[in-house]
């Protein structure tokens, strides 16, 4: 921001009431044409704001198209800011008029916008007594200009807000919606949409065969706005986001990369424990043509791709492999043979699952001239980790994020039903949390609202018939009521388990992408038209509008932790976005608790 555009920024902050909405330098329309401020307001509708550091021996020269002004380099002509955001203004509302839903129905103003619109100049650097003085109202009209005088710390709130709303030449007696509201942000930032289309698709359509314009969804989904606006303003250092499971934190995550992927010179590094997340991270990042400058591993891929780089000697195959791979490169990096600094960013999702020595390696791959890193936690969801709870800070790690932690606690993927089932099973083996910002809280999640059908539990007589039953219910499902193959899927605690519903899917006909090695999980494609079939570990991270969780009844195992069986079997619940389906053959803990919990409706 120039020096003008700040005092505007804190004026704004501080003399607009609660709800306001205010963007800085968003763009606008197809040709990226830009006002510096965008402001919405329920009642007062959408004003744009072009700021102009100006001062009158700067202004050389202005009439109601072109200004000439004197720069360094010498004498140069621009636009006229009024005409210059007046242009920006018409592009927008032209873009708005296209959504049916923001157009008045009846009354006075049928056929137009739901909502007045205006533009105006800020003129930082020339008081009101300049302004008029010097004749400036002949080509910037006098109510749509707002001079440095009247914009002071000093100057009174509703005096302020006069002058801003005189902008418009009209005022609507009805106030927005928070619909309305959330379809205008929808067209002014493209980066919130959400397309819940395909389980794969966080990013609206590239532009291209198809004009997102033409394809207004009737019921359109958003970040909410403290997502937005992490989204647009994590800004420099380390940041952490807590947040509970289907808050938007992998949402936050690529869209952070897209912004970045624009402004760094080099490459930003992703990093999950995850196989089949990575696989789908990558696959994001490939369909918004930043995979040549956003690399995706799992973290012990991250680790070997290093060491065939700088060409190491990997460990030999054997017992606590991993732990030697992950050792070899922190030595290596210590040594310098690997170097520090290599990426102009780095993300870890899933963080939960990292221990304190991989997160103090990947710390130090940041450049620390960007200096940018960005840590996504859930503790509740921390199912590799052998302790039960985070028993290290994060600045023991080199995570400076003290000051610059958020919490997300609304969860937007899972129905209200889904949620309240398993938080309610959950809840009986992990508690919430109030920790300091520097370690990671337990965070109880809070409904975003949705409502859908009570979870169902099954008891069957062994498993084959838990495999043949949920087959049955899919076929039911995609015959009877059209739910694509696609959007459904099956999670299992054994790998004999997996063996089992692929012998049985097959034999019933139905297609099914069966993630049974590292091979397949790295192949895994969300949107390819098949049911996927995964481990309850690998289905972390995902979502799928139709989740069968099986086996329940073994769990917890007899020589398994409890806790941490509990928050596997949480993160395998809350992969349902819309029906959740438990089934079991034989008693045990989890499934007593889990029938004191439940119903059985049929899907």
């Amino acid at each position: 921001m120039q020096a003008g555009e700040k005092r505007v920024a804190r004026r704004l902050e501080s003399h607009l009431e609660d709800d306001y909405l205010c963007w800085y330098e968003l763009p606008v329309g197809k040709r990226q044409r830009y006002s510096d401020f965008i402001i919405l307001h329920p009642l007062r509708g959408l004003l744009l704001l072009e700021v102009k550091d100006w001062k009158l021996d700067t202004l050389q020269k202005i009439d109601r198209v072109t200004a000439t002004i004197i720069t360094p380099n010498g004498l140069k002509t621009v636009s006229n800011p009024l005409e210059q955001v007046r242009q920006c203004t018409y592009q927008l509302i032209n873009q708005l008029q296209k959504d049916p839903q923001l157009i008045a129905q009846d009354g006075r103003f049928k056929g137009s916008l739901l909502f007045p619109y205006g533009y105006g100049v800020v003129l930082s650097n020339i008081t009101r007594s300049q302004f008029d003085r010097h004749n400036l109202g002949d080509v910037l009209p006098a109510h749509q200009t707002l001079c440095k005088d009247e914009m002071t710390e000093s100057t009174d709130p509703e005096v302020f807000q006069e002058h801003l709303w005189n902008m418009f030449n009209v005022q609507f007696p009805r106030p927005l919606t928070l619909p309305q509201i959330d379809r205008i942000r929808w067209h002014l930032f493209p980066e919130v949409r959400i397309n819940s289309a395909e389980q794969g698709s966080l990013f609206p359509p590239v532009d291209g065969a198809e004009d997102a314009e033409t394809l207004l969804p009737d019921i359109v989904k958003v970040m909410d706005m403290q997502q937005e606006l992490l989204a647009r303003s994590l800004g420099e250092g380390h940041r952490v986001i807590h947040g509970v499971a289907g808050s938007g934190k992998t949402l936050i995550l690529g869209y952070r990369c897209l912004y970045l992927a624009k402004l760094l010179h080099k490459p930003i590094l992703v990093l999950c424990y995850n196989i089949t997340l990575a696989a789908r991270l990558r696959e994001l990042m490939a369909e918004r043509g930043v995979d040549d400058r956003v690399c995706v591993y799992h973290f012990h891929d991250w680790c070997g791709e290093q060491l065939r780089t700088y060409h190491i000697d990997r460990p030999a195959q054997g017992e606590d492999y991993v732990e030697r791979l992950v050792k070899t490169v922190i030595d290596a990096a210590e040594k310098g043979t690997i170097p520090k600094g290599q990426y102009g960013a780095v993300m870890i999702d899933e963080g939960h699952d990292f221990e304190p020595e991989w997160l103090k390696l990947v710390v130090s791959m940041v450049d620390p001239e960007t200096n940018s890193l960005l840590l996504l936690y859930d503790d509740a969801q921390s199912i590799y980790s052998k302790k039960n709870a985070l028993d290290f800070s994060l600045s023991s790690v080199g995570i400076q994020a003290r000051g610059r932690t958020t919490v997300l606690k609304l969860n937007y993927r899972n129905t209200d039903e889904i949620l309240d089932f398993a938080y309610r099973f959950a809840r009986q083996y992990f508690h919430s949390s109030d920790q300091d910002e520097n370690h990671v809280p337990l965070i109880e999640p809070q409904s975003a609202g949705r409502h859908g059908p009570v979870p169902a539990v099954k008891i069957l007589s062994n498993y084959a018939q838990e495999a043949r039953y949920i087959a049955h219910i899919f076929r039911r499902l995609h015959e009877e009521r059209g739910l694509p193959w696609s959007e459904m899927c099956v999670t299992y605690h054994s790998n004999w388990m997996g063996e089992t519903l692929h012998r049985c899917f097959k034999a019933e006909g139905i297609p099914c992408q069966w993630l049974k090695d590292s091979r397949s999980k790295k192949a895994f494609k969300p949107a390819s038209n098949l049911v996927k079939l995964m481990t309850m570990h690998s289905s972390k991270g995902l979502e799928f509008p139709t989740v069968a969780v099986s086996g329940i009844g073994y769990m917890p195992g007899k020589n398994t932790d409890p806790v941490t069986e509990a928050k596997l079997l949480y993160v395998a619940m809350t992969r349902a976005t819309e029906n959740l389906l438990l089934t079991s053959h034989q008693e045990s803990e989890f499934l007593h608790k889990l029938t004191h919990e439940a119903t059985e409706p049929a899907l």
